[in-house]
């Protein structure tokens, strides 16, 4: 592979040193790069765990330098592979601006939908820009078309293209090889470990059904199967964990509320960080609701749980899953609920005090194949994943199915009023009975 003399190296707190051509340098020295320096990897996390304070910017550092060492590695064990030197720069491209359009505080933002746009196509635009579109043509010696269709699939790729695109979105990707290992880190839990050399040094190249694939050699079972078990205790213990879930529901509904008052346009989100966006949210000309929620969390006067709905409560956890992909009508419903909370409690109740926490559901694929060099008897050459472990998508989802709880989280004040009568409050709007 093709490498430009290093113009310096950063010391980095997961991966030690990480040389930098000249480039790379030239990307990070953008205003939208350095955007990302402001902008918390895990958002609230550190609300619970202070010292998790690392970046957007050195997670992209470290995605580009784990996409370079994985290349490295297709690379000596598919000497006959022949890459392109500019698809080559093209993935370490991408790898390095994969989040270049990500919203404050983490993926809070974006869960909110339309009409704020994820942060793939954000990343498309800032592409675009004079600016970085520059760069890569001068320096990097690419398309930027390319770039954007590796982070933000819309039109087809070259096929050397869409084979690396493997590495940067997927069931083994780089992103996944960086962030679980650098959140456990921050974090200080034991969770999140992964044994990246020997999952690189495993990576292959395989026709899979007419089509070239990255596969896994048969020694890189055992720490796939442990990128995919971080994953979930990452999940289980730290991105769900009920602080940080209360803190983004806020957010949420404080960025709902300007967008629906037209107090801000969803595009100008993408332009602010994390210290930033309080501070346009605080101004007068936010509603009320927006600056008395980003209040709270500033002073971290957190909204706490009320109610945890587990999936065992079928209908009701089914039916309240369901909004999430209709933010407009949670909205409704947690209007609805601090109107029947006010008439039972005799009280004022603010619009924003209870709110409804619906962790996205995630996307498990483990749509990898295992190439063996001397298949055990029983085993093929190639093999897909489930037949070499035993264990399918579903059995992943059946278990985030019974982790991923619902909450219903309120101020301090009427926690205790909210968790004696959620049933009155929540099921007649239901049309439940209790």
């Amino acid at each position: 592979m093709h490498r430009q003399p290093a113009a310096t190296t950063i010391r980095d707190s997961l991966h030690d040193r990480i040389p930098l051509g000249q480039a790379a340098v030239r990307l990070l020295a953008t205003e939208p790069f350095l955007r990302l320096d402001r902008i918390q990897q895990l958002g609230f996390v550190s609300k619970v765990w202070p010292g998790a304070k690392h970046t957007r910017f050195e997670h992209s550092i470290g995605v580009y330098h784990l996409m370079r060492r994985a290349i490295e590695s297709l690379q000596r064990t598919c000497p006959d592979l022949n890459l392109p030197d500019e698809a080559v720069r093209v993935s370490c491209a991408a790898a390095l601006l994969h989040d270049i359009g990500h919203y404050p505080f983490s993926h809070a933002i974006e869960e909110l939908g339309a009409p704020v746009l994820p942060h793939e196509t954000v990343a498309r635009r800032v592409i675009e820009s004079p600016e970085i579109t520059a760069i890569l043509e001068q320096d990097w010696g690419v398309r930027p078309d390319d770039v954007m269709n590796m982070i933000d699939p819309v039109d087809e790729l070259a096929p050397e293209l869409e084979l690396l695109r493997g590495l940067l979105s997927g069931p083994l990707d780089v992103d996944k090889l960086d962030y679980l290992p650098r959140d456990a880190k921050g974090c200080n839990v034991p969770y999140g470990g992964v044994d990246t050399p020997r999952l690189l040094d495993a990576l292959r190249v395989a026709e899979v059904e007419g089509i070239q694939r990255i596969v896994v050699g048969e020694k890189g079972v055992s720490p796939l199967h442990s990128l995919i078990n971080a994953r979930q205790e990452m999940f289980d213990n730290v991105y769900w964990h009920h602080t940080n879930r209360a803190c983004m529901v806020m957010l949420l509904r404080a960025v709902q509320e300007a967008l629906i008052n037209d107090a801000i346009e969803p595009e100008a989100l993408t332009e602010l960080d994390d210290a930033s966006l309080i501070h346009r949210f605080r101004q007068p000309d936010m509603p009320g609701q927006t600056r008395d929620l980003v209040g709270a969390l500033e002073s971290r006067s957190i909204h706490k749980r009320a109610v945890e709905i587990s999936a065992r409560a079928t209908d009701l956890y089914s039916y309240l899953g369901s909004l999430f992909y209709d933010p407009a009508a949670r909205r409704r419903l947690e209007l609805s609920m601090a109107a029947a909370l006010s008439v039972q409690l005799g009280v004022e109740v603010g619009d924003h005090e209870v709110l409804i926490d619906l962790p996205k559901p995630e996307k498990w694929k483990t749509s990898v194949w295992v190439q063996f060099d001397r298949p055990p008897v029983g085993f093929r050459r190639l093999m897909p994943w489930v037949d070499v472990v035993g264990l399918a998508d579903a059995d992943f989802k059946r278990y985030e199915e019974h982790r991923r709880m619902i909450r219903i989280v309120t101020t301090e004040r009427l926690r205790n009023d909210v968790g004696e009568r959620w049933e009155s409050l929540l099921l007649p709007l239901l049309g439940m009975s209790g």
